[in-house]
């Protein structure tokens, strides 16, 4: 009998106490949105013409000069908290230009930015906003040279064939500055999710010689500037425990 009274009063206190779990749960979750920023994933390119660079280039025929268009892919998180936006990420860039077996060159870099911006739309389904910041890029330019003339066994019998065949790296990093404007879409149907675009300026704040691949200063070395502009295709969405 007291097993049953047991069981009875059991069922009767547990679903109660499942709904106080499940009330506390959907109130943290509430909070913590109102903390946690969202994820954002980017898609998209920027545009730089490394001049000094080329111009040493320029007059080597074994190398090609660097492109203008870098493909990118980006990773990081933006929050709105009344009206004002904070941004950053971290962007990964290449040209993907490189040829190993013939001569071509390649540029690829890695870049950190933190912003800032302000919704100038009061509207719940779309916002846009202008955004400035500043970040870190570093860079590296890869020359390789056409080696379909050298001989297989000269390479295999003298390392300094060896050395000559190998591709030509150099570093470069860059404080910079970043000026542009966003605009996002968010559907009411799906609103822990948005899509938009990002685009605008980057440029550094002075001229940077490029060093060796171990960053090693060179003398007479080029110097550069990063002088970008670039786009972005941004989607956004909370963490994965607010869309639950």
């Amino acid at each position: 009998m007291k097993i049953v009274i047991f069981s009875f009063l059991m069922a009767i206190v547990l679903p109660s106490f499942a709904q106080q779990e499940n009330d506390r749960f959907m109130h943290n979750k509430t909070k913590m949105a109102r903390y946690l920023p969202s994820v954002t994933r980017s898609l998209g390119g920027s545009f730089q013409q490394f001049g000094g660079l080329n111009a040493r280039v320029a007059n080597l025929p074994q190398y090609e000069h660097l492109k203008g268009y870098t493909p990118t892919l980006g990773l990081g998180w933006m929050k709105e908290k009344n009206r004002i936006i904070s941004d950053m990420g971290l962007t990964l860039g290449s040209s993907m230009s490189r040829h190993r077996n013939e001569k071509s060159s390649t540029i690829r870099y890695i870049g950190f930015n933190a912003n800032a911006g302000y919704d100038v739309l009061k509207n719940e389904k779309i916002t846009l906003y202008p955004l400035a910041g500043i970040g870190f890029q570093a860079y590296q330019a890869i020359f390789y040279k056409d080696n379909s003339d050298v001989d297989f066994n000269d390479i295999l019998s003298s390392p300094a064939i060896q050395n000559s065949t190998n591709p030509v790296k150099f570093n470069n990093r860059f404080w910079v500055y970043r000026a542009g404007a966003g605009v996002s879409f968010t559907s009411p149907k799906y609103p822990s999710s948005s899509i938009g675009l990002q685009a605008g300026y980057t440029g550094s704040f002075q001229k940077s010689a490029w060093r060796s691949k171990e960053n090693q200063s060179l003398r007479n070395a080029p110097k550069d500037r990063i002088s970008q502009f670039y786009i972005s295709l941004i989607l956004t969405s909370k963490p994965w425990m607010m869309m639950r």
